[in-house]
């Protein structure tokens, strides 16, 4: 099934109130989120949020295909994204990352996700859990102050890819205001 997302600059796409975010996926057929999308639950451990993570991040400005084709890879070179690991990525680990053609060879992308790891950690030790830290944060306002929190906190995350973070990890928000 292919899935077409148009979300790269949602400030072009002239939402409506009664726009969802369903209806701005393209589906052949019946609408399916994405396999790593949680819509039903959330993560479970604190790498599968730092793994969507990661992967809104590296997803933005390319096509979801390039992405989706690159990901075995990518999560073998970062580890299966164990934050642990990947918080103590040196530079030879971002010169072995920029010369694998098996993944997004963006040196700002693949700096944020090493940042990101670092960021996870010390939010880790200081809410126990990264679920833990989402749940300290303030939603009202369709997570308003929540959407501004990740984009200050963590790289190469402004607030369109933080709000599609937070969909995908299974929060009950509705990306960019529009309703369900």
């Amino acid at each position: 099934m292919e899935v077409l997302l148009c979300l790269a600059n949602h400030t072009n796409l002239n939402l409506q109130s009664e726009t969802s975010l369903h209806e701005l996926i393209l589906v052949e057929g019946e609408w399916k989120p994405p396999e790593w999308w949680y819509r039903k639950n959330r993560p479970e451990k604190d790498d599968e949020y730092f793994e969507n993570l990661t992967r809104v991040v590296f997803q933005a400005g390319l096509n979801w295909h390039v992405i989706d084709k690159k990901w075995p890879t990518t999560m073998k070179a970062f580890d299966h994204f164990s934050i642990s690991k990947v918080a103590n990525f040196a530079d030879k680990d971002v010169q072995r990352l920029l010369k694998d053609e098996g993944i997004v060879r963006n040196k700002s992308k693949v700096c944020a996700t090493i940042q990101n790891a670092q960021e996870f950690s010390s939010i880790r030790k200081q809410h126990g859990s990264f679920q833990a830290y989402l749940d300290s944060l303030d939603k009202s306002n369709n997570y308003a102050g929540v959407v501004d929190e990740l984009a200050k906190r963590f790289k190469h995350l402004g607030p369109s890819s933080a709000s599609l973070f937070l969909y995908t990890v299974g929060e009950k928000i509705e990306p960019w205001g529009a309703s369900p």
